[in-house]
């Protein structure tokens, strides 16, 4: 039996609760989401200092600056067709990534990864999509985080296919400049079997030369199993778990390995996909059968559509606070705490017109 008074008891107490979750709630989305945008902001901003040092470099020592495919003379479009060039590449899609917002998109990736201040990520980049390696390590700065990077200097057309401007010439003056400060594990030459068995000699000579100077390993296992083994241990270090996530950048044969399955595996974070036989497998499924996740960097249209990034912009697209809040997941503990607050005011109602009707 329901005594006098007892209505606005209930109103009272269930009033103060529910005021308690809004505040509660309110806090928490204002905390998480300020601290996501400033690192996701931080990220973007790393990348478009390196872009405007690269820009800078290539305007005065007059490198890509006759490029058609390059309007905006950013230094990072190359030749369709050089010694370098190894597949056919889309213009749109190179100058799509051209963009600092991509440093944020895949700095929210690897929060959503589950990755922390301090911990250690791998990265694999062929040569096709020179900004995704930039966005990948202007992530990885804003982040605070320790990037294991393998990169190969075969690219496919509008990439970094200059032989006189090669991935490792970009990387090289990033870290002169002091814009990044984590040097590459290893490198490839790229290209066949991973090889550049295709390339010629003289530019062969000349990478494994400069490479050298700067001590940075030569990997030229044509073996993809064995390939992939060699690259485990720059990785692993005989330990697996202390890799938190792997960037894929493009379409490196050790990363992506011989299997036709790989083209099924949507761009973005990626957690699970179809294992092929092991003479088949890359890096990408290296990772996946060990828990890691994946952030995949090669359907570029896919990818923009889904985070609503522009395709081919006309202009240098800005850093805004909307550019930086992606559609991406949001944080597992708001989402529950949402529906905590939701059900409690279902139940208030339901009690509510219980009670009213009791009088």
């Amino acid at each position: 039996m329901i005594i006098a008074g007892s209505k606005e008891r209930f109103l009272l107490i269930n009033g103060l609760i529910g005021i308690g979750l809004m505040v509660a709630l309110s806090l928490l989305f204002k905390s998480s989401g300020n601290s996501a945008s400033a690192e996701l902001r931080i990220a973007a901003e790393n990348m478009e200092q390196s872009m405007k040092v690269i820009q800078d470099y290539c305007i005065q020592h007059q490198i890509n600056t006759d490029n058609p495919e390059d309007p905006l003379h950013t230094g990072l479009i190359g030749p369709e067709w050089s010694e370098l060039t190894t597949t056919v590449g889309d213009p749109e899609a190179k100058r799509t990534t051209i963009n600092p917002n991509f440093a944020a998109l895949i700095a929210l990736l690897l929060k959503e990864a589950g990755v922390k201040k301090g911990d250690t990520i791998a990265i694999g980049s062929s040569a096709s999509f020179p900004a995704l390696l930039i966005a990948s390590l202007s992530a990885a700065k804003a982040l605070e985080l320790n990037p294991l990077v393998i990169f190969s200097f075969g690219s496919s057309s509008f990439g970094a296919s200059n032989p006189d401007f090669t991935l490792w010439d970009l990387y090289h003056l990033l870290l002169d400049q002091h814009i990044i400060d984590f040097k590459p594990v290893a490198a490839t030459i790229g290209g066949e079997d991973d090889t550049g068995s295709e390339f010629d000699r003289n530019i062969s000579d000349r990478i494994r030369r400069s490479l050298q100077e700067a001590g940075i390993p030569l990997i030229t296992e044509k073996d993809l199993q064995i390939n992939r083994s060699i690259r485990e241990k720059f990785y692993y270090a005989g330990n697996p778990h202390r890799v938190k996530a792997f960037i894929n950048s493009g379409g490196g044969y050790a990363n992506l390995g011989s299997s036709q399955s790989v083209l099924n595996i949507k761009p973005g974070l990626v957690r699970k996909a179809q294992i092929p036989e092991p003479e088949k497998q890359g890096m990408i499924h290296s990772m996946l059968q060990k828990q890691i996740p994946v952030i995949h960097l090669l359907f570029i249209k896919g990818l923009a559509q889904k985070y609503n990034l522009p395709w081919d912009p006309a202009s240098q697209p800005a850093i805004t606070q909307q550019s930086v809040q992606f559609n991406g997941r949001h944080d597992p503990a708001i989402l529950i705490f949402s529906l905590i607050g939701l059900l409690w005011f279902i139940v208030v109602l339901i009690r509510y017109r219980m009670l009213y009707n009791s009088h």
